[in-house]
């Protein structure tokens, strides 16, 4: 077991959902925990909010097989440095002081079929932060060794952050996209992942992007690198069809990534592709389940159209990803609050009244 070099307390501070079905969390005291075989204690000093927190919050999400407990501590977009090494974590090569992040995914097991083909989000034994695994709205967390993310020198942790969740799950979907630099790229959603997707659409993979969102949405999506902007509420969804036909020279986009957690933009997203076209589903909408409107066989068959779900990315891109933030490529609009306005920040992600992420200063 390493030296512990650096000054560890005993407790620290912690954000747990108090009253899970609710908006509502509560800053608690807790035990700073003993790292295991093969863990790293990290010492986290930012973490990111995402819109999947609330989910988890509100037990409003029905692709989770278990409610929320109370006393849950939340969170999966956290950066910190390691401050001490469990039995077995040198061989990983981490050294104490290291910059690493924790993801959605927080343990993948590696040695299953999932993890085998890349599909970490898949992972039949995966552990997930903030549901059932203590998340990153705390000071102190455990993270497996061979798995916690390095943070490249040249990217601020804030900076950090809002990657390790929303910028790999956007580099992943665009990938599942297959649209090749130079084709059409319409992202519906142009919230804390969307805006993330723009720039690495437009920035990073050379495609050209049509945003739709509310036209509150329409400042951001253009300095994101948006080349057309769709404001939804002024079409339905035959005119918009058409409104990205002509956009694209009579044929449609070649994918469609949707971001929003809405079934109208579901609905909406199917008519909006061309031939051999690609509908790729992040958003997952609350309540109960709806199938995607307009998705019927024929017209599927017709076009040839695939649609394909996109979870979280795996380690390779989770990777790539913070390198094009390294890079300058793509950089999160957010805004920094303290771990004491938690739910406050919820309840503007509840009203909509967020642009961009939000980042906690844990410090």
């Amino acid at each position: 077991m390493a030296t512990e070099t650096v000054q560890i307390p005993q407790k620290h501070k912690a954000a747990i959902y108090d009253e899970p079905g609710k908006v509502s969390t509560k800053v608690v005291e807790l035990d700073v925990p003993e790292p295991g075989d093969g863990q790293v204690l990290i010492n986290l000093t930012h973490s990111g909010v995402c819109h999947s927190d609330f989910g988890v919050m509100t037990n409003t999400w029905r692709t989770l097989p278990y409610p929320t407990q109370p006393g849950q501590v939340g969170g999966h977009e956290g950066v910190g440095r390691v401050v001490k090494l469990g039995p077995g974590a040198e061989t990983s090569g981490l050294k104490i002081g290291d910059r690493v992040g924790i993801k959605w995914v927080s343990s993948a097991c590696t040695s299953c079929q999932a993890c085998f083909a890349g599909a970490d989000g898949c992972c039949f034994n995966q552990k997930i932060s903030g549901y059932y695994t203590p998340g990153t709205f705390q000071q102190y967390t455990l993270g497996p060794a061979n798995y916690v993310t390095p943070i490249p020198d040249a990217l601020s942790s804030e900076e950090a952050a809002p990657m390790l969740c929303a910028g790999v799950t956007m580099l992943s979907a665009l990938n599942r996209s297959k649209a090749l630099p130079g084709q059409w790229v319409a992202i519906s959603g142009i919230g804390g992942l969307g805006h993330l997707a723009v720039q690495l659409a437009s920035r990073g993979m050379g495609f050209r992007v049509i945003a739709i969102d509310h036209g509150s949405k329409e400042d951001l999506a253009k300095q994101s690198g948006a080349e057309h902007f769709i404001d939804f509420t002024k079409f339905n969804t035959d005119s918009m069809a058409q409104h990205v036909n002509d956009l694209t020279g009579g044929l449609g986009a070649h994918a469609v990534v949707v971001c929003t957690a809405a079934n109208a933009a579901y609905a909406q997203a199917v008519q909006l592709l061309r031939f051999n076209g690609t509908l790729v589903c992040v958003g997952i909408p609350e309540g109960d389940f709806v199938a995607v409107a307009g998705a019927a066989p024929g017209i599927l068959i017709a076009k040839q159209l695939t649609i394909t779900g996109s979870a979280v990315g795996n380690r390779q891109e989770a990777m790539q990803t913070l390198e094009f933030a390294a890079r300058g490529i793509i950089k999160t609009h957010h805004q920094v609050e303290k771990l004491e306005n938690l739910t406050g920040v919820f309840e503007r992600m509840e009203k909509g009244e967020l642009q961009g992420r939000v980042v906690l200063d844990l410090s």
